[in-house]
């Protein structure tokens, strides 16, 4: 029987527990999940990849379960990066209704530029379902408290990043 591998791929400004939730389940579906941690310039990314690279790995290297996690960077269309690491699963979070739109487009899109490879989504937790990184760094850049949505690492590297690009709004 050959390995399942999956992936699952975001930009991780910065990880949330979100996104562990979607990594911890996902891994128990398949063999190997590779973490594609990719550039989204639009995204106005708060960390560099290097940084976000490293922050995953950090955040996933207590995972257990069985599969074998790792965490590549990357720069391609998905399915072309999938391929690559011999993945026949996309695994995709789904916190409600706006983001099946988004997902489901992008699954038929995907599905037309490789139909070997399947996306499976797995919904979010109900308590974790509002959290995205977008209103982290939102919530973090007027002093507001995050320990509720990521890790406290995660926490410690937010709150300095703000510090130290003075982007902080006063209270």
């Amino acid at each position: 029987m050959s390995r399942r591998i999956g992936v699952y791929p975001g930009t991780f400004d910065p990880i949330t527990l979100g996104h562990m939730d979607i990594i911890e389940r996902g891994a128990k579906l398949v063999d190997e999940l590779i973490v594609g941690v990719t550039t989204n310039a639009s995204k106005s990314p708060m960390f560099s990849d290097e940084e976000r690279i490293a922050m995953v790995s950090r955040e996933v290297a207590g995972i257990g379960g069985g599969a074998a996690i790792r965490v590549v960077g990357f720069d391609t269309l998905l399915v072309d990066f999938a391929e690559a690491q011999g993945a026949s699963i996309i695994v995709r979070g789904i916190r409600g209704v706006t983001d099946f739109e988004y997902e489901y487009q992008l699954t038929g899109m995907n599905r037309q530029l490789n139909e070997k490879i399947d996306t499976v989504f797995l919904m979010a937790d109900v308590a974790l379902q509002p959290i995205a990184s977008k209103l982290v760094k939102e919530i973090a850049s007027y002093g507001g408290n995050i320990s509720r949505f990521v890790t406290p690492a995660v926490e410690r590297d937010v709150v300095e990043r703000i510090a130290s690009s003075g982007a902080g709004r006063p209270r």
